[in-house]
């Protein structure tokens, strides 16, 4: 079997189950585990490296309102891959290539590779997934076993949760899965919130997510800012916050005030639906209530932002 993953999350559910020396090519986005990165990539971004976040948002905006592509299928290299799978997504029209482009591909090929085409809007759309992965590529019993292991550590945080932490006790958040402009990060973040231990304070649960106004975290002056920017590591997210420490009211803010504001990688724990959702919201657990949800040993904490 040969297959192709064109999205990182792909990637990384096909190697939860066992599928990652079945890979021939995956998308250039693709980072984890490390061995893909040597394998070929399949697309490309139009969007130069050195973007600034408001420049990513506007090539964002314009691909919505004109259908430009922002990632580009090569084609030669997938036909010379010669894939039988090749794995999809239709969830996020930014996120990668678009699935009727990959379809048209197939159909350009004259090949019968199969599509498999993932769009989760939830936590339990995402086991989901690796379910159907599974199916496709006849490991089922590999993806019902992952699938089993990742749900017992979610149950875990959320008796925690149940048990131990009050109504009064959880804070109120804000999660940014964008600075500039800010995005409230929606799909299956409301539900990992809630499970850690926390108030969504303005909520997408099961939506896209969607762009806000810095008035509205203002007037929300949330307990927690929780910041893990979509596609960047906590480096690149560190390197936008002047966009936020120079906004009016910023040392107003709770979250500020208290010290409450936690960045983290968002590329590897939020904004990929795959298995390392379940590390994010053990991590996020473990910075809510930091006594009571303790940390894994395989996890470093989440790092506090200062402006100092």
């Amino acid at each position: 079997m040969r297959i192709v993953s064109l999205l990182p999350s792909a990637t990384e559910i096909l190697c939860e189950i066992g599928l990652g020396e079945y890979l021939v090519g995956v998308s250039h986005e693709c980072d984890y585990p490390d061995f893909v990165k040597d394998l070929p990539p399949v697309t490309k971004s139009l969007i130069p490296k050195d973007a600034s976040s408001a420049e990513i948002d506007i090539a964002v905006k314009q691909q919505l309102q004109t259908e430009k592509a922002i990632y580009h299928l090569d084609f030669e290299v997938l036909e010379s891959l010669r894939p039988d799978v090749i794995v999809t997504q239709s969830l996020c029209e930014v996120c990668a290539v678009a699935a009727s482009e990959v379809t048209d591909a197939v159909c350009e090929l004259n090949t019968n590779a199969k599509i498999v085409n993932l769009e989760p809007m939830s936590l339990q759309d995402v086991f989901d997934t690796l379910l159907l992965v599974g199916k496709e590529t006849n490991h089922i019993n590999q993806s019902e076993h992952a699938v089993s292991q990742l749900k017992q550590r979610v149950e875990s945080v959320k008796t925690t949760t149940k048990t131990e932490i009050t109504n009064e006790d959880k804070p109120g958040v804000i999660f940014l899965e964008w600075i500039d402009p800010p995005f409230n990060a929606g799909h299956w973040t409301p539900e990992l919130i809630e499970y850690a231990g926390g108030v969504d304070l303005i909520g997408n649960k099961h939506q896209p997510s969607s762009q806000i106004t810095w008035d509205s975290i203002v007037e929300s002056d949330p307990d927690i800012l929780f910041i893990a920017c979509c596609g960047f590591d906590t480096d690149r997210n560190l390197e936008d916050m002047n966009f936020l420490i120079e906004r009016k009211g910023w040392t107003e803010l709770k979250a500020v005030r208290e010290n409450n504001v936690f960045i983290t990688d968002g590329n590897a724990y939020f904004s990929r639906p795959g298995p390392r959702l379940v590390e994010g919201l053990e991590l996020m657990a473990h910075a809510f209530h930091p006594t009571i949800h303790k940390l894994p040993e395989n996890l470093s904490p989440i790092i506090k932002f200062t402006a100092n």
